[in-house]
């Protein structure tokens, strides 16, 4: 994970070794082209330029995670386009640059080490800062804006279906109520009045019991599994034949949907008992990976935001018809 401060060591990317080695046998040609759709430090970016040949387009929402991996991949700037771009907006972003297919796309989901270190950016619990948790803060609501206006049914939905919470309503009525008093401003408020509403039973095990709370906000104020329902099948379309998709995800959500469309593209049509499948009945992709993977227990000793990650990769073995 990412130490705060500009000075601060290189970031530790998940399973890094492990993406280049599925994307790069995609990336042997001379006219490669990789896209990073979730920047952030650029570590994955790095590997890939430092291991292949390939053109590299990175993409991310967050201003400051551009800048600082623009630094970190300057050596290689001759092969490098960074824009700054929410990753549905991946269709566009290929469109512009005048590329009809890629051979790579990689996803890293969730919060960026960078945002979970920079107190001001308000998606850690652990100390206060201003309610924001916008990956792009030039643009959208916040996480206070969403607290101090939605209704309590709308909170307790945002909590239940996002964070898992047994105890939305609950949460949901104490913010109302303690609203009324003082809009919420700072993250230590709202994580003080989210362990004082939930037992004290419960309190005892499980973490913080902020942690699905502001998971919540978070993945409200970023729209972030409807982004994902968007990007996954537009990265791939994007690929060209032999092309090859790496996605990490770190929570369940998240995983869902990307299992849903690499197993239904994956899938042929065809009847079980026909003694051969027609051509242009293949399945587009094939699955890369048995599953998910996960990180071993030595690199999430070394790197404890390894511990939740599930990866997926697949090729695309066709064209659509």
């Amino acid at each position: 994970m990412t130490s705060s401060g500009e000075n601060a060591p290189a970031h530790v990317p998940v399973l890094l070794e492990r993406c280049v080695g599925l994307l790069a046998p995609a990336l042997t040609g001379p006219d490669s082209v990789v896209v990073d759709c979730t920047l952030g430090m650029g570590g994955h970016a790095e590997a890939l330029l430092r291991q292949t040949g390939a053109r590299l387009i990175g993409l991310d929402r967050d201003p400051e995670a551009l800048r600082r991996s623009g630094e970190r991949l300057a050596p290689y700037a001759d092969r490098t386009t960074l824009v700054h771009a929410v990753y549905d907006a991946l269709p566009e972003v290929l469109a512009d640059l005048g590329l009809d297919r890629v051979q790579g796309v990689l996803f890293d989901l969730g919060v960026s080490s960078l945002q979970l270190d920079e107190a001001g950016r308000g998606f850690a619990y652990a100390q206060d800062a201003p309610l924001d948790m916008r990956m792009d803060p030039t643009q959208g609501r916040t996480a206070a804006e969403i607290v101090n206006t939605y209704d309590g049914k709308a909170l307790a939905r945002v909590l239940k279906e996002y964070g898992d919470e047994r105890f939305a309503g609950r949460i949901a009525d104490a913010i109302v109520r303690e609203r009324a008093k003082e809009p919420f401003a700072g993250s230590a408020r709202l994580a003080e009045l989210v362990r004082t509403a939930i037992p004290a039973a419960t309190r005892r095990t499980g973490g913080h019991p902020a942690k699905r709370t502001f998971q919540a906000l978070r993945i409200e104020v970023n729209d972030e599994l409807g982004v994902l329902r968007r990007a996954i099948p537009a990265a791939i379309d994007a690929l060209a034949v032999g092309g090859r998709l790496v996605v990490m995800s770190y929570q369940s959500l998240e995983d869902k949907i990307v299992k849903s469309e690499l197993v239904a593209r994956s899938t042929s049509e065809v009847p079980v008992d026909l003694p051969f499948v027609p051509e242009g009945s293949q399945p587009e992709l094939r699955l890369l990976v048995r599953g998910s993977e996960k990180a071993s227990d030595a690199e999430t000793a070394v790197n404890p935001r390894a511990a939740s990650v599930r990866l997926r990769a697949a090729e695309r073995a066709r064209d659509a018809a």
